[in-house]
């Protein structure tokens, strides 16, 4: 038997429990791995809020989509992994089904990678959401270059603080958007080339400011909304917008008779292609030797603590640095 968080009907924290149910063994191709620890993420509260774009099948649904282990088991014609490899989950997405929340999880062995060297677990098991959203919408979307100034948004979030070490590691500049002033001195020692604080200054004159009137080649948007007006406007002409997000719930304009290049993007839409996952895993695995990648993290619970997890992550205190639950 394994311990499995689930929920039966959606609202807060308190919805969640521990439950007992039998260790699943892996089908062909797939493996079972015994998490470690897992991360909290904004999706898992989505989706046991019942906030989430994607439909969530009630009762008994599990949550996570981020997480680090050992291969506990091999399921027939299985290649590439043996058992007792510590491994990250690239991808869980039907995480109200087989989500990282438990002790054990069966997966396709192409939705595991290799844990990179010098990452310990709790690092390892906050890492994969962040840098690949923030590496699929930068190097796969934008086509990022040395050089290029990339506005930033919501820059104290996990996406945010990955997004700013990803272009220092390609030799970009991050500018830093926050709507807290306070933010600034925090956002600078995480990486940033300049931070714009909203609640002081104009985004447009600031971003002219700081890229000699040019505008930003590259804008991160993973807050949508009627914000990203301005975001349009503070790139330059030519330049990329990727839509990577979408925190304010409010509609978004459609961005009509912009001179840019504007994209919508879905991290699965790369986690779930094999090259790309390869690409992706090289990136990091190189950003962690090099010590430019590296996952901030916040307070670290244990399993029976997985609802004061949750409420910490409600709280916002985390200021973007990752939970974690060692299971």
């Amino acid at each position: 038997m394994q311990r499995v968080v689930v929920f039966d009907e959606f609202g807060g924290p308190e919805v969640m429990h521990v439950v007992e149910e039998p260790v699943v063994e892996p089908a062909a191709g797939e493996v079972r791995v015994r998490i470690e620890a897992f991360a909290v993420n904004s999706l898992d509260q989505m989706m046991r809020s019942g906030t989430s774009p994607a439909t969530v099948p009630l009762p008994h649904a599990r949550l996570g989509v981020e997480g680090t282990g050992v291969v506990d088991a091999l399921g027939p014609d299985t290649t590439g992994l043996k058992i007792g490899d510590p491994v990250i989950l690239a991808a869980v997405p039907d995480a109200s089904a087989r989500g990282s929340y438990a002790e054990y999880t069966t997966l396709p062995a192409s939705q595991v990678l290799p844990r990179p060297d010098g990452l310990g677990v709790t690092e390892a098991a906050a890492v994969w959401v962040g840098y690949s959203t923030a590496y699929g919408a930068l190097v796969e979307k934008a086509g990022i270059r040395p050089g290029d100034h990339v506005l930033i948004t919501a820059a104290s979030g996990g996406v945010g603080r990955a997004a700013m070490q990803i272009a220092h590691q390609i030799g970009a500049v991050p500018l830093a958007l926050t709507r807290h002033t306070a933010r600034k001195d925090e956002l600078l020692a995480a990486g940033a080339a300049a931070v714009i604080a909203t609640d002081h200054e104009d985004v447009v004159d600031a971003v002219r400011c700081h890229t000699g009137g040019a505008g930003a080649d590259i804008v991160l948007d993973v807050v949508m909304g009627p914000g990203q007006q301005e975001l349009l406007k503070a790139a330059r002409p030519g330049g990329t917008l990727v839509a990577a997000g979408f925190l304010d719930p409010r509609p978004t304009p459609f961005p009509a008779g912009t001179p840019l290049r504007i994209f919508s993007y879905r991290s699965f839409e790369h986690t779930l292609d094999a090259v790309v996952v390869k690409r992706m895993a090289a990136f990091l695995n190189a950003g962690v030797r090099l010590g430019a990648l590296r996952p901030a993290v916040d307070e670290v619970f244990t399993l029976d603590d997985v609802v004061a997890a949750h409420r910490r992550l409600e709280t916002g205190l985390h200021g973007g640095k990752k939970i974690v639950v060692t299971v």
